[in-house]
């Protein structure tokens, strides 16, 4: 069953430079993104510099498509996009890449894309990267001395970017193997954006709140955002629930974005208790499953809000389905936005309503993994992104996910799926944080398995084992039960704010 949400008379794709022209003409004094208490970027700074580093990486001999590592913290949102938009516009290929990444993560993406250069934040130590490649600071870039800003522009040697061009090449997570790169032209970034100014989006906001990492696709969206929303981007240094509060509860704070850990660490640390939320009016949810009850508790914190799922992925942006939260459809993760929605069987064929099987996303302009062949066969087909994901779509073309397929849990006889029992765990008072996988057992095959980060009380009446099943027992299956429990202080997680359950499975083991 498919559903067809894209529109007609879309106007014709751009590259990210010219959006950011666009914006610069009509908004050139607005912030654009602010770091809070750190740094302010105007459109007509964001502009400006741009051009500058443009021009300096051509100077130094960037060429057209050449892949230029951004390393990049929290801190520095405001010089990374100065230097994300000036490898554009100099016709170059952005890699942004967390300054928290471990020294063989980081050689092995700038290896894998073949980049010819780094440039990173002006107060961070020079990154680990593999020898002889080239390392700048965005502030030695902007600082060249033999370069015109200008020139970027107007040279004809300089080989402008076109809307079918790379763009950018994000690293997936790699929760499940080896991190991919995913690639996506100047088109795919701007697809959607608006092209008259009446049409800015989140324009009930004066600025948009948001503590995503630099380097994740929910990152990058931030980023895009802050060049076709009326509201400024603004983030945080560092995230703390006490620091992110105080920015929910500050004038203009319209729009706030979260994943689902940072919604709970916000909602358990009580830095929202006592302070008024009324002005916030959207708040979104991404990058991984929103459960149910951390739904209706955001709800209640933000009796103003409009609470909002998306669910998309790196391979699939743009196109994503959106929920908004209804308890009447709980575990609904929405309709198709700006794409279509296929769930399909084994060889790719659609599935009619109700029945359960892959999910697919298709949008303009797709993506595709970067030098992996296999991998793209594997996941991409005329337009469509497997997700990697069971579900089934409603008679109203609302989609309902099953689990990620290498999550699904065979024990016995049964399938169990993993977010079914997460959702379930986290409606107990006790549970912040939840994660399910299933563990060898030698006769079922495998076991289901949770582990928890609990909440005050931990001891005797705390969370055990028979408790948490006599609190399940109404509300899931007995084989879907957990069978093991691990009680930690948190999950381990990466940049995106994803559970890394395969490390999970081993801690069982010990």
């Amino acid at each position: 069953m498919t559903t067809t949400t894209t529109g007609r008379g879309a106007p014709p794709p751009r590259t990210v430079p010219e959006l950011l022209d666009w914006r610069t003409a009509l908004h050139p004094d607005r912030v654009a993104v602010e770091v809070h208490g750190v740094a302010r970027l105007t459109f007509a700074e964001w502009s400006a510099g741009a051009g500058a580093v443009a021009a300096a990486l051509r100077h130094r001999g960037l060429r057209h498509g050449d892949r230029v590592g951004l390393v990049f913290g929290a801190h520095d949102w405001t010089r990374f996009a100065v230097a994300y938009c000036g490898v554009l516009r100099a016709g170059g290929v952005a890699v942004p890449l967390s300054d928290r990444l471990a020294a063989g993560q980081l050689g092995y993406a700038l290896t894998h894309c073949a980049a010819t250069a780094v440039v990173h934040g002006d107060d961070t130590p020079t990154p680990p990267v593999p020898p002889g490649l080239p390392v700048w600071t965005c502030g030695d870039l902007l600082a060249d001395p033999g370069t015109n800003p200008d020139q970027a522009d107007t040279d004809p040697k300089l080989s402008a970017a076109r809307p079918g061009d790379l763009a950018q090449i994000l690293y997936t997570s790699g929760t499940t193997g080896r991190p991919k790169g995913v690639a996506a032209s100047h088109a795919n970034l701007t697809a959607g954006a608006p092209s008259h100014p009446r049409r800015l989006a989140l324009a009930h906001s004066e600025r948009f709140l948001h503590a995503f990492a630099i380097g994740t696709n929910a990152g990058q969206t931030m980023l895009l955002n802050a060049l076709t929303a009326k509201a400024g981007a603004l983030t945080l240094p560092r995230f703390t629930p006490l620091r992110f509060a105080r920015l929910v509860e500050a004038a203009g704070t319209g729009t706030v974005f979260v994943v689902p850990s940072i919604a709970v660490e916000l909602l358990d640390s009580g830095a929202l208790r006592g302070r008024d939320t009324s002005g916030v009016q959207l708040i979104g949810s991404t990058a991984a499953p929103l459960a149910p009850a951390i739904a209706a508790r955001l709800a209640a914190a933000f009796p103003q809000a409009t609470i909002v799922n998306y669910y998309t992925s790196t391979e699939a942006a743009p196109a994503q389905t959106t929920m908004i939260y209804d308890p009447t459809r709980r575990d609904a993760v929405g309709r198709p936005v700006g794409g279509q929605l296929m769930v399909a069987d084994a060889h790719g064929n659609p599935l009619p309503a109700g029945t359960t099987g892959d999910v697919w996303l298709c949008a303009p302009y797709p993506r595709a993994y970067y030098r992996d062949e296999a991998a793209n066969r594997a996941t991409f087909r005329d337009g469509w992104v497997r997700m990697g994901d069971v579900g089934r779509v409603d008679a109203d073309g609302y989609l309902y996910l099953t689990d990620r397929h290498q999550d699904v849990i065979k024990t016995g006889a049964f399938k169990v799926s993993t977010l079914e029992v997460e959702a379930a765990l986290h409606e107990h008072p006790l549970v912040a944080e939840a994660a399910v996988v299933g563990v060898p057992h030698p006769v079922l095959g495998s076991a289901v398995a949770a582990a928890v980060v609990p909440r005050p009380p931990t001891g005797p009446d705390g969370l055990s084992l028979p408790a948490l099943r006599g609190f399940l027992a109404d509300r899931l299956a007995d084989y879907q039960l957990p069978a093991r429990l691990l009680l930690l202080d948190r999950l381990p997680r990466n940049e995106g704010g994803k559970v890394l359950k395969r490390q999970l499975t081993g801690l069982f083991d010990n």
